[in-house]
């Protein structure tokens, strides 16, 4: 069973780990460093990235994440998450994490009063995704590895490089589970396995 990590220190964890239990893996709290140990995947959920990140620093998170992120194993950001992965954010001078090639903008569509919900069109997926979207960013740019997954009013909501997942919205409030079925497909088999000296990335 694959074993998907939750960063556990603010917004919506039980929800995304009820997500990762309904599509038959196993869903671990992360809330410190040796949480890490022994995950497939790993996701970031929304929340406030600034407050989130404030927790990062005070757990010892942050060289963890990055180290987890090198090993390439999936990660995926959703809402302030995708703003943690960012290689860089508008308005800021340094990125969180910083390992995802895009450039996000926080709060695009409007405040908590203006959270929303709309029917995407998904790149490989049939039929419409009913998401919600609440203080949501968007990717403002996509580097070259970025395969762009969906886009909203004209905004890129949704996007994948190599092993790095992120969308602006929370498919985790809702009872569709296809997002979650396509990152856990992000993870390689077991047989997979790579030798030390293998590309982390020609994998994903």
């Amino acid at each position: 069973m694959k074993r998907i990590g939750v960063l556990a220190l603010q917004g919506a964890v039980r929800e995304h780990m009820r997500s990762i239990e309904a599509c038959k893996a196993e869903a671990v709290a992360v809330k410190r460093p040796k949480d890490l140990e022994g995950l497939d995947a790993l996701i970031l959920p929304g929340g406030e990235s600034t407050a989130i990140r404030r927790s990062i620093d005070r757990c010892g998170l942050l060289e963890p994440l990055r180290e987890f992120a090198e090993t390439g194993k999936p990660l995926f950001g959703t809402c302030a998450g995708l703003i943690l992965l960012a290689g860089a954010v508008v308005g800021y001078e340094e990125p969180h994490l910083g390992v995802m090639d895009v450039v996000v903008a926080r709060n695009s569509f409007g405040r908590q009063v203006d959270s929303f919900e709309a029917a995407l069109s998904i790149k490989g997926m049939a039929g419409a995704f009913e998401a919600v979207f609440i203080r949501a960013p968007h990717i403002v740019r996509a580097g070259p590895s970025v395969e762009v997954l969906c886009e909203h009013e004209g905004k890129i909501v949704m996007a994948r490089s190599g092993q790095f997942l992120g969308c602006s919205f929370h498919p985790e409030l809702t009872d569709d589970h296809r997002i979650m079925e396509y990152f856990l497909n992000m993870v390689p088999p077991a047989a997979e396995a790579l030798l030390p000296n293998d590309s982390i990335y020609s994998k994903v």
